[in-house]
């Protein structure tokens, strides 16, 4: 038994940061997978499959359900989900640090790097700050966020249950997570000012990212940010408007879904719709009504996502904007991207390439199987692929009815969208020491 533990513990000492990460997710989708699937969760007895899958969109903060989790889990389970999404979308590196600091403990260099990869974060330095203005202003916007939405709701449902109802849907909104304790997700309230107001602006606060909220707490003016926060501030602000714009000018004639609405609900819908596909997974119309170019650029938006570090996933806003300053320095004509004053390392660009590359590659080979293993549409197979690649959550119906192969392929792409990119852009910010080189050679591009 001695020597089985000391193995175990120099395993885990050799361990980096990214796998540690990885393992830590994947022992907390077993734990909520098991707990979910005992009777004391249930109101009706459910596969081990079922509980799988729903534990692992909790962890992973996706939202995609093949059960209603508001009718087939009792209270208990609610709150197992609930829990999962908080310590998912926060990380559970952060609360691992919560727990030491209040042990008294000192957190070494090790639990320092966990917390860098967990948060996606460029040095070690600070994270420990970080964690601390993280979970005490996370916490706060969800306080805020359930008592702005129980004076909605607690008049419709009564106290407890508008006040428990509140906090699961303020946890799952900032959380970018898209649980839902009604069957039709928030389709009911799609009129409802309150919630789509409260519901939005908690779904951008923790879609920009926690290095972009500390950075705005600790600096008084624009142009003390950080560029990755102006970066993600300007360009979260321009996605978001486009999407909303399109979103209205598509849908406006829709009888399916905002043409028979009256031109406020139209607009508050089309505002709701184009914030959700950041990787929230909410819905308040029926995503297989949509228009064809609705579709095409939901899925654009679930895969770019949200903040890097933050409580979504997708590419990620920065790593897009980087892209797309290359593209157009390429054709300017200039040496390298150029924004707010501020030039981006050359490093920068090709860590964004490779990660939308190898993103774009697990996509494709994701949406490839599910062609052979599901009975559907070319496009709702891969609208289901990216929304759970973004940890998006949002479904054209497919997922209840996913095979179960496809289950397996979807879990593994929600798997992959939540820690797979973190440990890619870990292992490509990494330099590696070398006094090789080669001479230049020519290839024709283009």
């Amino acid at each position: 038994m001695a020597g089985t533990e000391k193995s175990n513990k120099k395993l885990l000492r050799e361990l980096n940061p990214p796998q540690i990460l990885a393992l830590g997710f994947l022992l907390l989708i077993i734990t909520g997978a098991i707990l979910l699937w005992l009777p004391i969760s249930t109101n009706k007895s459910i596969s081990f499959l079922d509980a799988l899958f729903t534990a692992t969109s909790a962890t992973t903060v996706t939202g995609l359900v093949v059960v209603d989790p508001g009718t087939t889990f009792n209270l208990f389970g609610q709150i197992v989900i609930m829990c999962l999404i908080q310590i998912g979308g926060l990380g559970f590196m952060s609360f691992a640090v919560l727990v030491i600091m209040l042990l008294g403990k000192r957190i070494g260099l090790k639990q320092r790097m966990l917390v860098q990869e967990a948060l996606n974060q460029p040095s070690v330095g600070g994270v420990v700050r970080l964690v601390k203005v993280l979970l005490i202003f996370s916490l706060a916007i969800e306080f805020v966020a359930t008592c702005l939405l129980s004076l909605d709701w607690v008049p419709k449902l009564g106290f407890f249950k508008g006040v428990y109802y509140s906090l699961f849907h303020s946890v799952s909104a900032f959380n970018n997570a898209g649980f839902a304790l009604w069957p039709d997700s928030l389709a009911r309230f799609y009129d409802d000012p309150v919630v789509n107001l409260v519901i939005t602006l908690l779904i951008i606060t923790g879609g920009l990212g926690f290095t972009v909220l500390s950075d705005i707490w600790y600096s008084k003016e624009f142009h003390q940010l950080s560029l990755h926060s102006k970066l993600m501030i300007v360009g979260t602000l321009t996605i978001n408007v486009t999407a909303v714009l399109i979103f209205f000018v598509f849908e406006y004639h829709n009888p399916d879904t905002i043409g028979k609405m009256s031109l406020f609900d139209k607009l508050q819908t089309s505002y709701f719709q184009g914030i959700t596909p950041r990787t929230a997974g909410f819905q308040t119309v029926d995503m297989s009504d949509l228009h064809p170019g609705t579709v095409i650029i939901t899925i654009m938006l679930m895969f770019i996502g949200a903040g890097s570090g933050s409580t979504a996933s997708g590419i990620k806003v920065t790593t897009f904007l980087v892209i797309l300053l290359a593209v157009i320095t390429f054709i300017r004509g200039k040496n390298e991207p150029v924004v707010f004053g501020r030039s981006i390392r050359f490093s920068t660009v090709i860590r964004a390439i490779s990660v939308a590359v190898i993103s774009m590659t697990v996509l494709f080979i994701g949406t490839l199987l599910l062609t052979i293993t599901e009975h559907a549409s070319f496009i709702r197979l891969l609208f289901e692929s990216v929304s759970a690649f973004g940890t998006v959550g949002l479904s054209m119906g497919l997922t209840d009815d996913l095979s179960t192969p496809g289950r397996c392929i979807i879990m593994f792409m929600m798997f992959f969208g939540r820690v797979g990119p973190l440990t890619l852009a870990f292992s490509l910010s990494v330099p590696k020491k070398g006094n090789i080189r080669f001479p230049n050679g020519d290839v024709f591009t283009g």
